[in-house]
């Protein structure tokens, strides 16, 4: 774990971080419903547990990193190395403080990295219990390191200093493009980037219309619409758009917004004033620039940052609604005749994180999951993320790929190693 520290030592300490956090879930989920809103259950039995299995399988992965003998000319022997990249500066989101933190961090300490982790601003306290968590499974002194602060100091002074050798960042593409500069008017550090995100869900005719529209529904209002990869941008064919858009207002009517600790809830309050507000303006956009509301549009209450689950119909690709990310539970609705048609408005967009097709045609799903450009494609489903499935961007959300044994080789370095054979019988 750190730099010389052997990789099965590495792998069984990630193994007891991972029990220490089972054990500890009722506090980390609680720590999480503070931090920002986001529902306990959701934390109890999704995000914490999600946690503890990825230390696990890169607990996994530490014992298997390794270089190959390479075939060269001229009577020379070679291999590679896959080396430790070094300190690794890792700065946190708030939507999803604790599996953004091991994303990041069991793929950096089970290839030997040390690392320094800002967590966002917003939602600072999980990470404290996970550096108290790591000291208790064994990891030394001074290899991960959690460093509150803001981003204009905290983050700019990870992304500039010059003995950090990595950046790896989440967040908004704005916070990227300065980062990226950072990096390079420094020591011209790698930087992996997973940014924004405006994902298209195309409902094609033959789907099942209960399916689609619980896809469609829990795909922006999971989490408040808080992620990423939302579903924000809902296309559907024309042959069932009427049935999808009642089945959505139902779902949507039925939707309860509260305490996050109320398990009869489906949506917290937003993070926080900021974000609070600037989903309020993005609203008042929709209805300024003509689309049509179908149900939400307003706060809840006097007090809390809730807001309803909000639907616009009819939305135009120049609408702003449809063209920025708004990070709040609003949908954009939109209708399509054929399939090159709905493949074209959904990469009529500068980001390319995520997309999702429902069809029962295979030959429709190939062609529209190879069209999109897109970092991952769901087809027949949505929000499905697992540890081993590469996730990462195209375009303006970013590039460099979390999960999967393509995270690891972001922290690892390749060495070339030759030698000259003398007098070799063959070559």
């Amino acid at each position: 774990m750190a730099l010389g520290l052997a990789y099965q030592e590495r792998g069984r300490i990630l193994m007891k971080f991972a029990d220490l956090i089972e054990q500890n879930i009722e506090e980390l989920a609680t720590l999480e419903a503070i931090n920002g809103g986001k529902l306990f259950s959701l934390c109890k039995f999704m995000e914490v547990p999600g946690a503890a299995m990825t230390l696990r399988y890169y607990a996994g992965a530490a014992d298997k990193i390794y270089g190959t003998v390479l075939k060269l000319s001229k009577g020379l022997q070679g291999y590679t190395l896959r080396e430790p990249i070094g300190v690794v500066g890792a700065i946190l989101p708030w939507n999803f403080p604790t599996s953004m933190f091991f994303i990041k961090a069991a793929p950096a300490l089970a290839a030997g990295c040390t690392m320094v982790i800002k967590p966002a601003e917003q939602t600072p306290l999980s990470a404290l219990y996970y550096a108290h968590l790591a000291k208790l499974a064994g990891i030394p002194d001074g290899v991960l390191n959690v460093v509150n602060g803001f981003g204009e100091t905290a983050g700019a002074a990870i992304s500039s200093h010059m003995d950090i050798d990595k950046v790896s960042f989440t967040g908004s593409t704005e916070v990227g493009r300065k980062i990226m500069m950072a990096a390079a008017a420094s020591n011209l550090k790698p930087v992996s980037l997973e940014l924004g995100g405006k994902s298209p869900l195309l409902i094609f005719d033959d789907a099942d219309v209960d399916e689609a529209a619980k896809f469609a529904f829990n795909g922006i209002f999971t989490s408040k619409g808080e992620i990423c990869v939302a579903s924000s941008r809902i296309y559907v064919q024309e042959g069932i758009y009427d049935k999808i858009v009642n089945k959505l207002i139902e779902k949507a009517n039925a939707w309860v917004v509260g305490d996050p600790f109320d398990p009869q809830v489906n949506q917290g309050p937003q993070t926080n004033k900021n974000q609070f507000e600037k989903i309020l303006s993005y609203i008042e956009h929709g209805k300024r620039e003509g689309a049509t509301l179908l149900t939400g549009g307003n706060s809840i209450g006097q007090k809390g940052y809730y807001i309803q689950p909000t639907i616009f119909a009819d939305v135009k690709e120049d609408m702003i609604i449809a063209k920025e990310e708004i990070f709040g539970p609003v949908m954009s609705l939109m209708k399509f005749k054929t399939m090159e048609e709905a493949i074209k408005r959904a990469n009529d967009t500068t980001y390319g994180l995520a997309a999702g097709v429902i069809t029962k045609d295979l030959n429709v799903a190939n062609t529209v999951s190879r069209s999109v450009r897109a970092g991952v494609v769901w087809i027949n489903c949505y929000l499905l993320l697992d540890v081993g499935c590469p996730y990462g961007g195209y375009k303006m959300s970013g590039f460099g790929r979390e999960n999967g044994m393509h995270s690891l080789n972001e922290y690892l370095q390749t060495k070339s190693v030759v030698t000259p054979i003398l007098d070799s019988p063959w070559h």
